[in-house]
């Protein structure tokens, strides 16, 4: 009987000290993107070294799980329940009650926490979105239809009953196929809209409809698995990333400026736009 108390109790103290070497897995979800996993999960594994000598983390204690689907993010973050997370605005909305997240920084780019959603067509053909009832629009931002709808369209529009949608990974495809008269209209995030200039397309555009400011998504962390402290520490080791000598070449590579802490009055807004749908 001894014998059997002491294997289950080696067997139970064994499995605590497996458990408690285990990285702390951080979900990063990209929807619509074309990111390759085995690139984005290069690329979080030299910030999490980063962030880990920064914050005097033991190397190695974060792991990464990068995902381009919204429904595999659902599941990751159900089944990681994760003390942080990268995720989109429209999944930190609509995940933010479920698992508490609370937004810990934002990335600045191009001098800026926020950005604007635009549509665009050829120029000349539409005045407004009124116009585009039953016309096509391709986008890779299509991939989280109910953030658009409730947050850039501010619950004006009713996104698949208004358009003939046509989602994308790849944003210079819906332009080419814009320019080519394969597509009515494209939506562009402010990155994409800011490197439209490169491509040199045939036809001028021009904007249809523009959306208010929307704030950039950084990191978040689970409020009910983290402590005070913890986010704290995991907010300033970013916080001092990007003027990090690793770093800095990290931020670079994002297109980031900095990670500056977040204001939690930026997101208020979004809160009723999306519980209400406008």
């Amino acid at each position: 009987m001894r014998k059997i108390c002491l294997f289950i109790a080696f067997i139970w103290t064994t499995s605590v000290v497996h458990a408690a070497n285990e990285p702390e897995m951080i979900v990063v979800c990209y929807p619509g993107g074309s990111v390759n996993t085995r690139d984005a999960n290069d690329a979080m594994s030299s910030m999490l070294r980063v962030v880990e000598r920064i914050g005097q983390w033991q190397e190695n204690g974060f792991n990464s799980r990068f995902t381009s689907q919204t429904d595999e993010c659902r599941k990751l973050m159900t089944e990681y329940e994760p003390k942080f997370a990268i995720t989109s605005l429209g999944l930190y909305l609509e995940l933010r009650k479920r698992h508490n997240l609370l937004p810990l920084v934002q990335p600045r780019i191009n001098g800026r926490t926020s950005e604007r959603y635009r549509v665009l067509a050829k120029q000349g053909k539409y005045n407004s979105l009124d116009q585009m009832q039953g016309l096509s629009l391709g986008g890779t931002v299509l991939a989280e239809p109910a953030f658009i709808d409730k947050i850039v369209f501010a619950g004006q529009y009713d996104l698949a009953q208004h358009f003939h949608l046509k989602p994308s990974k790849l944003a210079i495809r819906t332009l080419r196929s814009l320019d080519k008269g394969e597509l009515d209209a494209v939506i562009l995030n402010e990155q994409q809209f800011s490197g439209l200039s490169a491509l040199h397309l045939q036809s001028p555009l021009e904007v249809v409809f523009i959306s208010a400011d929307i704030p950039l998504m950084g990191v978040v962390a689970n409020g009910s698995a983290t402590t005070e402290e913890e986010r704290a520490r995991f907010s300033l080791a970013l916080q001092h990333m990007c003027s990090d000598s690793e770093g800095q070449k990290l931020c670079e590579l994002f297109g980031v400026e900095s990670f500056n802490p977040v204001d939690d009055a930026v997101f208020e807004p979004l809160f009723k736009l999306w519980t209400e749908g406008g």
